[in-house]
């Protein structure tokens, strides 16, 4: 997989069939990885080269700032992910408020056909593009019977009741279900960033945490909770507990996402972490001692270890 991080421009072309896809993915949830296996069984069927063509920043954050989501994957996240996958090339378009204003019409004709080549374009069941989202399915197919470029749909796919969506998995993360979000995304929830300096609370109680710098603002940060998780870094991976949120048994101090790296020993100051995220253990809570807040410590590394080993 090649990504292109600065539009189209060096994107190779030749006489292949180009199978293209277009949205904002943010997740690559199981419905969008329904999407990729799509074109990418396409692309082989004739020979010719899958591509995803994307957007940073999402493109609330340019149509409407104040509506604008949390994301589910940063965009270093989001290639990680896709390297799974059996795309050719990803394109990373820059969203800006010229592309805003692209009808379905102009973006179809000026990139995906005049600089991308398409000869066919695979969309997911729900697909709106274009200024104000003005283009849809039938749009699409009727610009695709003018120009000569095939349009094919893929449907839902559903987890429990419900369609799985960007946005059913951010509900379920907002209320700490961090397993429901699991499911739809078909693997686990991912915070990564830089270990930095904390306050040293969490070694005075004999577990010495590692703070979490995440690496993006925009990043979606689960419910206040106790996690387990599994925690990769320079040294290995390793499976850990996670605290995301206030921490009252010490007034005045501030919020925090700390993990505990379970039987690791060693200084992660400055270097890069990235979290899993399992199960949630339970919520946050006030301890009337730091004594009590260690012996919870001690329940919870129990539980984490548990619940990871069954995993």
């Amino acid at each position: 997989m090649t990504v292109f991080r600065d539009g189209v421009s060096g994107l190779p072309r030749d006489d292949r069939p180009v199978i293209v896809t277009v949205g904002t993915f943010d997740g690559v949830h199981l419905g969008h990885w329904s999407v990729l296996e799509e074109i990418g069984a396409r692309a082989a069927a004739r020979e010719g080269r899958s591509v995803l063509v994307t957007f940073d920043p999402h493109p609330l954050r340019i149509v409407r700032p104040e509506a604008a989501p949390k994301l589910l994957t940063t965009l270093d996240e989001k290639k990680v992910v896709l390297a799974g996958s059996r795309l050719d090339y990803v394109v990373f378009l820059a969203f800006t408020p010229e592309l805003r204003e692209y009808s379905p019409r102009r973006f179809v004709t000026e990139i995906l056909l005049a600089r991308l080549g398409m000869s066919e374009l695979v969309i997911g069941y729900d697909h709106g593009f274009g200024r104000g989202r003005s283009g849809d399915v039938n749009t699409l197919r009727d610009i695709g019977a003018e120009c000569g470029f095939a349009v094919d749909v893929v449907e839902a796919v559903h987890s429990g009741p419900g369609a799985i969506s960007s946005s059913s998995i951010r509900r379920a993360l907002a209320e700490g279900r961090v397993a429901d979000a699991n499911r739809g995304l078909g693997r686990p929830y991912l915070l990564t960033g830089t270990v930095v300096p904390g306050d040293g609370r969490g070694r005075e109680l004999g577990f010495p945490t590692a703070n979490l710098r995440v690496g993006d603002a925009d990043k979606l940060i689960p419910a206040e909770g106790i996690y387990a998780c599994r925690a990769t870094v320079p040294a290995g991976r390793f499976m850990g507990a996670l605290h995301i949120g206030p921490r009252p048994t010490f007034p005045g101090t501030g919020a925090a996402v700390e993990v505990f790296l379970l039987d690791f020993d060693g200084e992660l100051y400055g270097q890069g972490i990235r979290l899993e995220l399992i199960e949630r253990l339970r919520s946050v809570e006030a301890f009337a001692t730091a004594g009590a807040l260690a012996e919870q410590m001690q329940v919870d590394v129990r539980r984490a270890r548990e619940v990871l080993g069954e995993r």
